[in-house]
């Protein structure tokens, strides 16, 4: 076992608050904090203390895959850990982005090698993500449904959004919230400012109405004084708006489309820093290859955690992907085995304590308090724990027989 240093990135949406209360530090802190990454990903792994040395989770992972991983994980990812988590602390809207699948990444990844490096792709990997929420966390996902994206418009009474609706009304399939998305994004220069004015004060109206989606045109509001003049203040609105309660999960399948507005959560990724961004973000745009990549046929829906024996409560929290799968335990003061009890797992501490050790006693017993992580290599197969406290674990997800036996009761829509 390995107490990790985790690496936090500083962007600008981050918060002066949230991280550095959940580590105990004095707040606020120095600038911005948005990610606290706990993982083996070259652009933040996280650091540890092997043998009285200082290294990188990435380095060890490197070292002996096979010991680290477990031979069979190993050899599924090429060595690689397959998995990133994250806390996400987001004061600010987030980007309106998508993730590709794992063909599109090796295909993407391979044509930007061959012109000389340079693009949107950070890696070869896919990015499917799982958000657990910590607060209450305001998220856009997936697309609404067309006519229902068709109204919200409309009802702006802009004129420069006819086209738009047309678009929206004249279509019979998905494809058609594409089209109409394509239209936005791809707006000449000049009318974008007129257009993108216009939509937020009459969404600054209806924000103030008893209308029935005034939620959604506040978020256009409050994102306004972040990123005024942005056309993704307008295809936000084809976006469906969702606000998660505390301890609630979605999965964002390769392909969605996705913007976290605001919230504190726990973030599962597929172990890859890949993201198409189109709008509310001062980061590279790339309209044409979000395009290409987002699928409208892609739904977002919420994970509904299944209980699993294990010490306090546990659930599993599964998707259907392999690279990850997180557990959530909670820890009532009795022992009793870590689940899950094998594979790479990187264990993080919400709230309260645990206290962590092998039967065998070839590790020192560790013990995490909020905001404290630590990973447990696949060599580390009988960890106790105990303690009193909210314990999320991280690890590889399921080997496809176990998945399907519960794929079709692990998702929900959101009401």
């Amino acid at each position: 076992m390995d107490l990790l240093q985790p690496i936090i990135k500083p962007y600008a949406w981050g918060s002066r608050d949230a991280l550095a209360r959940l580590q105990g530090r004095d707040t606020p802190s120095a600038g911005p904090e948005a990610e606290l990454w706990m993982g083996a990903h070259p652009s933040g792994p996280a650091g540890l203390t092997r043998d009285g040395r200082a290294t990188t989770l990435l380095d060890a992972v490197a070292g002996d895959p096979d010991g680290e991983l477990g031979g069979a994980c190993a050899q599924t990812f090429g060595g690689r850990l397959p998995f990133l988590l994250k806390v996400l602390a987001a004061e600010q809207p987030l980007s309106i982005q998508v993730h590709p699948d794992r063909d599109q990444a090796r295909s993407a990844f391979a044509a930007q090698q061959a012109r000389g490096g340079h693009g949107p792709y950070a890696d070869d990997w896919p990015k499917p993500e799982l958000l657990y929420a910590l607060s209450r966390f305001e998220v856009l996902a997936g697309f609404r449904d067309r006519e229902e994206a068709a109204h919200l418009l409309e009802n702006l009474e802009v004129d420069g959004l006819r086209p738009v609706i047309g678009l929206l009304r004249a279509g019979t399939g998905e494809q058609a919230l594409c089209e109409a998305l394509r239209a936005l994004l791809e707006r000449a220069p000049d009318d974008r400012a007129p257009l993108t004015s216009a939509v937020v004060a009459s969404s600054r109206r209806l924000a103030r109405s008893a209308h029935p989606y005034a939620a959604a045109y506040a978020v256009v509001e409050r994102m306004s004084g972040h990123h005024p003049e942005d056309l993704g203040l307008v295809a936000s609105l084809l976006l469906d708006h969702r606000v998660l309660e505390p301890g609630t999960a979605l999965f964002m399948p390769a392909g969605g489309l996705h913007a976290y507005v605001h919230g504190v959560g726990l973030e599962l990724l597929a172990n890859s820093d890949n993201v198409l961004r189109a709008g509310l973000t001062t980061k590279e745009v790339n309209v044409p290859e979000l395009l290409r990549i987002t699928d409208p046929a892609v739904r977002v829906p919420v994970v509904v955690p299944r209980s699993v024996p294990g010490p306090g409560s546990t659930w599993l929290y599964d998707c259907p992907v392999a690279e990850f799968a997180l557990y959530r335990t909670e820890l009532d003061g009795s022992d009793g085995p870590l689940v899950p009890a094998s594979g790479p797992r990187i264990a993080f501490c919400a709230g309260g304590s645990a206290r962590l050790s092998t039967r065998t006693g070839n590790s020192e017993p560790l013990r995490l308090g909020p905001g404290a992580s630590c990973f447990l290599p696949a060599s580390d197969q009988e960890v106790l724990v105990e303690g009193e406290g909210t314990l999320f674990v991280a690890t590889v997800g399921l080997l496809p027989p176990e998945h399907s036996a519960i794929a079709q009761n692990s998702f929900a829509s959101l009401q």
